[in-house]
């Protein structure tokens, strides 16, 4: 893979990483959870990770499925706005 294809992908994958951080944050805060850190405690999980996720760091699926459960929200429901084909 030439070096211009490999930095299109990486600059790629930091754009799809921010769109999940910014749906998880949105989400977040359309149930009424303003504050992140009561929300992760409230759910059991690690207020450092959420706070990485929210702000586009690289999670694991496990770590996705697990916010998605604390959410209320299925994967199909998660990916049904704000993500795109041109993410590729």
């Amino acid at each position: 893979m030439s070096r211009a294809k490999n930095d299109q992908n990486s600059e790629n994958i930091k754009q799809v990483l921010k769109l999940v951080g910014e749906r998880i944050r949105f989400l977040r805060e359309a149930k009424g959870e303003r504050n992140y850190e009561k929300f992760a405690f409230k759910h059991d999980l690690n207020r450092t990770q959420l706070w990485r996720y929210e702000n586009g760091e690289d999670l694991n699926f496990s770590s996705l499925l697990k916010v998605l459960s604390a959410l209320d929200i299925s994967l199909a429901e998660f990916f049904s706005e704000g993500f795109d084909q041109s993410a590729k």
